[in-house]
Formats: C-alpha cells, sequence, structure tokens
C-alpha cells in the first residue's frame, strides 16, 4: 500500500499542476513600474518593484528593509517640472513575499512617493534609473485613471513574455484633477499575483516534506525525467551534437561520451553560477552572465564547426587524389561540443539549488541537480545515438552510395558552422 502511494505521489508530482507560480519572466527579472499621477494640485508617483526568486533570495539573505528600499528607489528617480528639478519624497510604503518556485519567494514592494504642488497645466519629465544593469518589465503610465498592461505588475500579458516593456523615460502634460492621492494596495491584493505560467515538478521536489528512502528514490527518478524532458525543449545543442557525430563519423561511444561531458559541465556551472549568486552578487549578476555563456557556446561551436569543415575538405581531397585516408573521428572537438550542450545552466537547476541552501537541504538539492544533468546528458545522448545509427543505416543503402554519403560530412559541418554563427550574433547585443 505505502510503494502505491509512492507511486501515485511521483506521478501526481510529474502531471499535476503547480501550486507555487513561476515568474513568467524569468527567475532572473527585476520588474519595474511607474504612475505618475496628480491629485488636487500635488504630484504623486505610485512605484511597484517585482524581484523574481533569485534577486529576492538574494535580497532575503542580505536583510530587507523596507523604508531603506524606499529611499533607494527615490534616489533613483528622476522628475522636471517645466524644465526644473522635482525632488520626490516617500511617503508610505508595503513589502510582500509572495511564494515562488521551489519553495522559493517572489518580493513586491510598493512606495508612494509625494512631489512638489503644480498650479496649472504643466509639463513634466519622469525617468527611472534604478536597476538599469538588470535584465526585466519596465513600465511608466501617465494618469490616475490610466491602464497598466502588466496589471501594475500583478499579471504580466503573454504576448509580451518574449519582449517584455522597456519604457524608462516619459514626457507629459498634466493639470491639477480631484483625484484622491494614491494608496497601497490593500494587503490581500499586494501578496497575490496571477502569474499563468506553472512552476516545474523539478523544483517541487524540494520542498517534498518528508525524506525517506523511497523518496529520495522516487525523487531522483522524477528529476531525471525532468532533466530528459528538459532537454528535448528547444536548445541544448541537440542539432549540434546530431551534425557533429555525422560529420566526424561518430560511433555509440561518442555519443554516450557526450552525455558523461554534458552531465558535468551542466552539474559544475550550476554549482559555480549559484556560488556567484551567493558569494559574490554585489559584483556580479547572474542575469549578466548568461549572454557571456551564450556568447562562448557560440563560439566554441562556430569553431568547432570550423574544424570539421576543414578535416572533411582534408578528406575530401584526399579521396579525389585516391589516397582515403579518414581523418574525421572525433578528438578533443568532442570535449567540446559536450562542453557547449552543458555550459548554460538551467534556471531551474540554480533555483533547486539556492532553495536546498534556503531549506538547509544541501545535499538533497545536490543530488536532485545531478539526476536533472543526467536525465539531460541522457536524452542529448540518446539524440546523438539515433544520428550515428542513422548514418550507418544511409551509408549501407545501395541507392544513397556514392555522392549523398560523402555530402553528409561536409553538410553537418556547414550546419554546426551557422548554428554556431546563429548563437554568436544573437548573444553579442545582450552581452554588457
Amino acid at each position: 500500500m505505502k510503494r502505491l502511494l509512492l507511486l501515485l505521489g511521483v506521478a501526481a508530482a510529474l502531471l499535476a499542476p503547480a501550486a507555487a507560480s513561476a515568474h513568467p519572466l524569468g527567475n532572473f527579472t527585476v520588474n519595474r513600474f511607474s504612475r505618475v499621477e496628480v491629485a488636487g494640485h500635488r504630484l504623486y508617483v505610485r512605484y511597484v518593484l517585482d524581484l523574481a526568486e533569485i534577486p529576492a533570495f538574494q535580497a532575503r539573505r542580505d536583510g530587507v528593509d523596507a523604508a531603506a528600499y524606499a529611499r533607494r528607489i527615490r534616489r533613483g528617480l528622476h522628475l522636471s517640472v517645466d524644465g526644473r528639478p522635482a525632488g520626490l519624497t516617500p511617503v508610505a510604503h508595503a513589502l510582500a513575499f509572495p511564494s515562488g518556485q521551489g519553495g522559493l519567494h517572489t518580493m513586491r514592494l510598493e512606495v508612494i512617493l509625494r512631489g512638489p504642488a503644480i498650479a496649472g497645466p504643466t509639463r513634466i519629465r519622469f525617468r527611472d534609473t534604478n536597476y538599469a544593469g538588470r535584465i526585466g518589465w519596465k513600465e511608466i503610465v501617465v494618469g490616475a485613471g490610466t491602464r497598466s498592461a502588466s496589471d501594475e505588475l500583478h499579471a504580466y500579458p503573454k504576448d509580451l513574455l518574449e519582449s517584455p516593456l522597456d519604457v524608462t523615460a516619459v514626457a507629459a502634460a498634466v493639470r491639477p484633477t480631484h483625484d484622491a492621492p494614491p494608496a497601497l494596495s490593500p494587503g490581500k491584493a499586494l501578496e497575490s499575483r496571477d502569474r499563468a505560467v506553472g512552476d516545474s515538478g523539478f523544483v517541487r521536489l524540494i520542498a517534498t516534506r518528508h525524506l525517506s528512502a523511497l523518496t529520495i528514490a522516487a525523487a531522483l527518478a522524477v528529476a531525471l525525467f525532468w532533466g530528459a524532458a528538459h532537454a528535448l525543449s528547444p536548445g541544448h545543442g541537440k542539432t549540434i551534437v546530431t551534425a557533429y557525430l555525422v560529420g566526424r563519423r561518430g560511433t555509440p561511444w561518442h555519443a554516450a561520451l557526450l552525455g558523461l561531458i554534458v552531465t558535468a559541465t551542466h552539474t559544475v556551472g550550476v554549482f559555480a553560477l549559484g556560488l556567484v549568486t551567493l558569494a559574490l552578487s554585489q559584483y556580479v549578476v547572474p542575469d549578466t552572465l548568461y549572454p557571456w555563456l551564450d556568447l562562448v557556446s557560440g563560439v566554441l561551436v562556430a569553431a568547432i564547426g570550423l574544424a570539421v569543415l576543414r578535416t572533411r575538405t582534408v578528406h575530401a581531397r584526399a579521396h579525389a587524389r585516391g589516397h582515403d585516408h579518414d581523418h574525421g573521428h572525433p578528438s578533443r572537438s568532442l570535449l567540446a561540443v559536450g562542453i557547449s550542450g552543458g555550459l548554460l545552466p538551467c534556471p531551474s537547476a540554480l533555483v533547486v539549488l539556492l532553495a536546498a541552501i534556503s531549506l538547509h537541504r544541501i545535499a538533497f538539492g545536490l543530488l536532485l541537480i545531478v539526476a536533472f544533468s543526467a536525465g539531460l546528458a541522457l536524452s542529448i545522448a540518446a539524440v546523438g545515438l539515433a544520428a550515428v545509427l542513422a548514418r550507418r543505416v544511409f551509408a549501407r543503402l545501395s541507392f544513397l552510395e556514392g555522392p549523398f554519403v560523402r555530402a553528409l560530412p561536409a553538410a553537418s559541418a556547414f550546419v554546426i558552422l551557422l548554428a554556431g554563427v546563429a548563437m554568436t550574433a544573437r548573444a553579442i547585443p545582450r552581452v554588457r
């Protein structure tokens, strides 16, 4: 009976919707909203700060003083009235920590700031320079009744998640009104948020209440499953691995070795990024590292493509001269392919590591991350093995012999090269 309940629990972890919500813009984001409005003859700014799980974890670890945050926010806001700088004074603030992924919390801070009085129609300029180097939603509206696209960071539009708003300055004409001064959200509204994005079964495992041997075994199996499923999502170098093994005439052993390298690289990457998050966050923020990791991966892949293309060109020339010596077997570049596949740590794995630290379950968290990385590697190795076997099948088919089979390695090299160039071009604009 207990085993049946355990299996049902594993199935529920795999299939059931999440109880907690993931931040739709990503675990690293710092999101800001400002509403500039006039109440009577006075200007006000209603400011909302929404920290996703990882920056919220850092903030709570260092200690959160809402009043200090309000003063910091005030220093990053710049208001001018009819061309003259105007000051803002925090008059109210409220802080909440809604539930997020893996037992972690997000952070929501609301601040009401009072500005100068105006006598009549006035031109204003407003600029928000807070967290200028952090990725996230940036929105400014003018007027008490103006609609917010994100409902003041309560509900982000699904169609804008890939390209969030990036509004940090606004100029407008305002005039006195009969509106009441802005107020903080009620406690219930402050705590709630409509994320509309489910938490993964992987990150929910770390918050399991009772850890028996069977529970740990089941959790590791689920983590392995989620790692394999995650690897099948777009990215993770599956195309590159396939093209490489075809282009260099890889073997099943090479596919398995690639899986081992991906496991080691991804696990070490999560631990290293976790160390940066915990120890070096005041100097380096994790979201600035991701574009650099993307860039390194792109350059690695492009270099691999060039190396494979050069090898296949040399082999083709030797074949044309009657010296059919195949130098196309994988060498040290196999290590580079594996590293490029596991170099970019999954944000969910980093959330699990941080949650494990916050829940004092470090050993359990490390085991889950290793199992997740192993699942990711198994999927990539399986894709590579399928490519190796498919190439062998094609090589045996008489109607595909000749130019088609000989062209496969060179075509694969071009695929790798183009993928590397595309990855590099995509990463360069985001590096800062």
